[in-house]
């Protein structure tokens, strides 16, 4: 068997965190979990998806050479460890598409998917489940368009994705990611 590193990509609300989760149910996959600066919101608990740490431990690490990426997003510090990216197991995160360009760079082997929806209204309802303080929802609403505008127009940064898929919230959309998948990593 094949060891990748799997990244998932695609606006808000299109089914990033399902499908990382399905790839570790289904394959085996072990979840990245990305450092962050931010307070957790409802529901999220600390070493699941999210590692919370404090602006100074995320200094810390830095300083020590164990961060592999960061950026700042929103206001917020984010970072991915070099033990998490460089792991000798089957790996999957979710991915902001403005950084596959550094991804490529730190990890060449990536293998990147990047869902699309085939109607806008369902990611935007995903969205509004989340019931996220009215001024966040907008922004992230508006942040939804502006994503899609871009990706959908420039056809370079598209391009930079190995895998581009329609996400129809489905059986058969989960299907075929997990085919993909599988095939990358030589099981089928």
């Amino acid at each position: 068997m094949i060891v990748i590193l799997v990244a998932v990509a695609g606006i808000t609300g299109i089914g990033k965190s399902f499908y990382k989760d399905k790839l570790v149910e289904k394959l085996g996959f072990e979840k990245i979990k990305i450092l962050t600066t931010r307070e957790p919101r409802a529901g999220e608990k600390n070493n699941e998806d999210k590692i919370f740490v404090s602006q100074e431990e995320l200094n810390q690490l830095d300083k020590e050479g164990k961060i592999a990426y960061r950026f700042e997003m929103l206001g917020v510090d984010y970072a991915y460890t070099k033990e998490a990216l460089f792991s000798d197991k089957n790996t999957v995160f979710e991915m902001h598409y403005w950084c596959i360009k550094d991804f490529k760079k730190i990890c060449p082997e990536i293998k990147t998917i990047y869902l699309l929806p085939k109607d806008l209204n369902i990611p935007k309802e995903m969205l509004r489940k989340r019931h996220l303080k009215p001024e966040v929802e907008e922004s992230r609403l508006k942040e939804i368009d502006e994503h899609l505008a871009r990706m959908t127009s420039d056809k370079e940064l598209l391009g930079m994705f190995d895998y581009v898929l329609y996400n129809d919230y489905d059986k058969k959309s989960e299907e075929q990611v997990i085919k993909l998948v599988s095939k990358m990593i030589g099981e089928e």
